[in-house]
C-alpha cells in the first residue's frame, strides 16, 4: 500500500508546491509508482506537470463531491511512473460545500484508499491554509512533509501547524507522523539563511532532512514549461537537490537507490 505524504505549510511562498511536483518527479525517476494529488485551489501543481487549471474539466473536486470515480480523473504525465489528479476552478468552493457533508474529514481518505495499492507513494499538495481541505489531507496521510523557507519569519505559523498535526493525530488519525522538515530557498552565502537553518536543526534535530533545497533560477522557470525540474534541467542544482531528497526519503523507508 502507498505511503501517503502530505506537503503542508499554511505560510505561502515557502516552496510547498515546488517540492510536491519535483519530489514526485524525483521518486518517479527512481522507479517508484507515484500519484500527485493537487488539493490546492491555485492549481499550480497541476500546471507544473502540464495541466493548466483553466484547461482541466474534472479533477479532485469531482471525486471529493462524489460526482466522478477516481479512475476517471487520474491523468498521465510526461514522466513514466507519475500520474496526477489535477485541481479545477471548482475546488475553490469545496471547503464550503463539504461543511455539511457526512464524515467530511474522511472524504479524501476514502477516495485514496481505493487506489492506494496502485502506487508506492501518494503525494498531496495542500492549500496554504489549515481549513477543511488540509484537514482531509492530514486525515488521509501517513506523514507530513513541512517545507520551511530559510528566512527571518521561517518559524512563523509553524507552531500552529504542529498543533494541528497533534490534534489530528489525537482525534482523527493516530498514525500520522512528521516525515520531516525541509529547508527550502537556501542561499548559503547569506548569513541569515545559515542562521535560520542552524536554529531549525538545533530545535528539531533529526526531524530536519539533511537535504537542503537551494535558491535556483531554473526551479522558477520549469513550471512555465509545464515540466518538473528533473525534466527541464536535470543538471541544475535544483534538480540535483530534489533527487537527493527523493533518495533520502527512499532510504528512510528502506528502499535502495542508485547513486
Amino acid at each position: 500500500m502507498a505511503h501517503i505524504l502530505a506537503l503542508s505549510n499554511q505560510k505561502g511562498g515557502v516552496g510547498k508546491t515546488t517540492t510536491a511536483v519535483n519530489l514526485a518527479a524525483g521518486l518517479a525517476r527512481y522507479g517508484q509508482r507515484v500519484l500527485l494529488v493537487d488539493l490546492d485551489p491555485q492549481g499550480n501543481a497541476s500546471s507544473g506537470l502540464g495541466y493548466a487549471r483553466e484547461d482541466v474539466t474534472m479533477g479532485i473536486y469531482d471525486v471529493l463531491m462524489e460526482f466522478r470515480d477516481i479512475d476517471s480523473v487520474r491523468m498521465p504525465t510526461a514522466l513514466d511512473n507519475l500520474e496526477v489528479i489535477p485541481a479545477t476552478v471548482d475546488l475553490v468552493g469545496a471547503e464550503l460545500e463539504l461543511v455539511g457533508a457526512e464524515r467530511r474529514e474522511y472524504r479524501l481518505k476514502k477516495v485514496l484508499n481505493r487506489v492506494a495499492d496502485d502506487y508506492d507513494f501518494i503525494l498531496i499538495d495542500c492549500p496554504p491554509s489549515l481549513g477543511l481541505l488540509t484537514l482531509n489531507t492530514l486525515t488521509a496521510a501517513n506523514a507530513v512533509l513541512i517545507p520551511l523557507q530559510a528566512e527571518y519569519y521561517a518559524m512563523e505559523g509553524l507552531g500552529e501547524l504542529l498543533r494541528t498535526i497533534h490534534a489530528v493525530r489525537k482525534g482523527l488519525n493516530p498514525e500520522l507522523v512528521r516525515e520531516g522538515i525541509l529547508v527550502t530557498m537556501m542561499d548559503g552565502r547569506n548569513k541569515l539563511c545559515r542562521e535560520v537553518e542552524r536554529q531549525v536543526r538545533h530545535h528539531f534535530k533529526e526531524g530536519v532532512f539533511e537535504t537542503v533545497i537551494p535558491r535556483n533560477v531554473r526551479l522558477g522557470e520549469a513550471p512555465s514549461y509545464g515540466k518538473s525540474i528533473v525534466e527541464y534541467d536535470p543538471r541544475s542544482t535544483g534538480a540535483q537537490a530534489y533527487l537527493a531528497l527523493a533518495r533520502e526519503i527512499l532510504q528512510r523507508h528502506g528502499i535502495s537507490t542508485p547513486e
